[in-house]
């Protein structure tokens, strides 16, 4: 989580003059005027308390909590500096909702394996459960939570596991190979919100047309069935075929065709509201600068070519700084005149395709709770 990747894509956005174009903002986060106790709509007093002693402290780093562990490791200003990516992301939330935005993003958001009660890989606060929490307490009934990051979102299902308002859907690899090691067809909610969790659990090695296959089949006719007033999307970018972290082979030009297709159904489903975050990403120089540069021109009705040369300052900026430049365009050479092509779900299930294994079961569990058929697309 260096959060060099964070200034790497500003600086690349930037660059192409993304952050520039008519209509865009940036806006740097603040704490509300309560402080921190914003947090506590989803996190306990308890664990907050804690994460600030560490903060204070790093040697007071309590692992009850999940803290000073390896993959949350205790530094100073911790608390600081999650709780203004939290607040980041529930103000963007806030814009969306009340209008002052159309879509909104927060690419150093995503922190979606924070626990209510303990950080977890990596994420301390977990800022997509509260700002999806700040909409529904602010009069929103219903919100599409749809996360592509390599790993399960298994922090904001677990928040609204119960909760019918909240519709999530996790595309990543199985947790039988992959930390959090849930994630699974039947986890798919509790009480009245069964089959308002739906989890698509990838074989390894899944690629493009896998990878947007499984997309494809799954997530536009839940998020249509559901009819969401808002639709919040975590971008992690870990599913890259050169992320050290996981063994998904996905690349640049798919991710970016997976915004698309979130950002039009922004539009076809929730009057246009929508808040991406980023997540994960850890080949910090070539893929995340180009794949939320990507997210964030989508959102600003700019989307980049995927020849489109990376800039030359940017890459002198890269070299001085890590001996090496990056990539030369803004995609990976898969796409053909700017489409990945893949085989959609209207083709008919190939009962011995792991990847279409792995949608049927996700479909059987959770279409029939929203009226769909689990063969037809």
């Amino acid at each position: 989580m260096n959060p060099l990747r964070l200034d790497l894509t500003a600086r690349l956005a930037k660059e192409l003059g993304v952050l520039d174009a008519p209509g865009v903002q940036v806006v740097a986060p603040t704490l509300p005027p309560e402080g921190d106790a914003f947090l506590e709509a989803v996190h306990g007093r308890d664990y907050v308390d804690a994460v600030r002693r560490a903060s204070a402290d790093p040697a007071a780093a309590d692992a009850a909590y999940g803290l000073g562990t390896d993959d949350d490791p205790a530094f100073r200003g911790m608390h600081d500096a999650s709780a203004l990516i939290a607040a980041g992301t529930v103000e963007v939330c806030r814009a969306v909702w009340e209008g002052e935005a159309d879509h909104g993003v927060n690419f150093a958001g995503g922190l979606h394996h924070a626990m209510p009660g303990s950080a977890s890989g990596f994420c301390i606060y977990n800022d997509a459960a509260l700002g999806i929490q700040w909409l529904l307490d602010h009069g929103a009934e219903r919100v599409a939570y749809v996360d592509t990051d390599v790993h399960h979102g298994d922090g904001v299902e677990r928040v609204f596991y119960d909760d019918p308002r909240v519709l999530t859907i996790s595309l990543h690899e199985s947790g039988r190979v992959l930390f959090p090691g849930t994630g699974f067809p039947g986890d798919c909610g509790g009480g009245e919100a069964r089959g308002y969790a739906a989890n698509v659990a990838l074989p390894p090695g899944t690629g493009d047309a896998g990878w947007l296959r499984a997309l494809h089949a799954v997530v536009p006719g839940l998020v249509r069935a559901f009819r969401p007033q808002v639709l919040v999307t975590q971008q992690g970018c870990d599913a890259h075929y050169s992320d050290p972290l996981a063994h998904l082979a996905v690349s640049v030009d798919a991710l970016r065709t997976a915004y698309a297709l979130v950002h039009r159904l922004a539009h076809e489903v929730a009057d246009g509201r929508w808040v991406a975050l980023g997540g994960g990403g850890y080949e910090v120089i070539d893929v995340v600068p180009r794949a939320w540069t990507h997210l964030i021109a989508e959102a600003a009705h700019r989307p980049i070519d995927l020849a489109t040369p990376v800039p030359a300052a940017w890459r002198d900026h890269v070299t001085r700084l890590l001996g090496r430049p990056g990539p030369p365009r803004m995609g990976d050479g898969v796409a053909e005149d700017g489409v990945v092509w893949f085989r959609s779900w209207e083709t008919g299930f190939d009962p011995d395709s792991r990847v279409d294994q792995a949608v049927m079961a996700t479909r059987e569990a959770v279409f029939p709770a929203h009226g769909l058929d689990i063969w037809l697309d």
